[in-house]
């Protein structure tokens, strides 16, 4: 949909992950904020999301008003129309960064609750950690054994002095 944005989207995103409306789930997270971690975070970003979702919407209305068809802008709009321009471009990023926040949310609700569905998961988990497919420390191979220490008296650096 051309018309939608991306605070909208997120409410989407949101009422369908936790399967309740927006008006509900903000009651329940200021009512008892340490429940589910996940809403509260997401409902945090979804605020911000507001905030630079409004500033885009400026940026733009501003923008379409300095570069409308048949105006031709004084010199010392050019400057403005560049600062807006960016402004926008920035605006913009900013709301698919926290989108995207909102998404990795949504995610990690699902990848907890399926998790928690009982015994066999936690059996494929252990299966998943002895095949070696788990993932290892960063910058360390998984069969690669430990460099020893070395043992003995340490070399002195300089020669003898005199």
């Amino acid at each position: 949909m051309p018309g939608t944005t991306a605070f909208d989207q997120a409410t989407s995103m949101i009422e369908k992950a936790w399967a309740q409306p927006i008006e509900v789930l903000k009651a329940l997270s200021t009512r008892q904020p340490c429940a589910d971690p996940l809403l509260r975070s997401a409902l945090h970003t979804r605020a911000t999301l507001a905030v630079t979702d409004e500033a885009a919407a400026a940026h733009k209305g501003l923008l379409q008003t300095l570069t409308r068809p048949g105006y031709v802008p004084a010199h010392y709009e050019l400057d403005r129309i560049v600062s807006l321009a960016a402004g926008y471009r920035v605006a913009r990023a900013e709301s698919g960064a926290h989108l995207q926040a909102i998404r990795r949310l949504v995610e990690a609700r699902e990848a907890s609750s399926t998790a928690d569905r009982g015994p066999a998961a936690s059996l494929s988990r252990a299966a998943i950690a002895r095949s070696g497919l788990a993932p290892h420390a960063p910058g360390r191979l998984p069969d690669q054994p430990v460099p020893a220490a070395a043992v003995g008296p340490s070399a002195p650096a300089s020669g003898p002095r005199r």
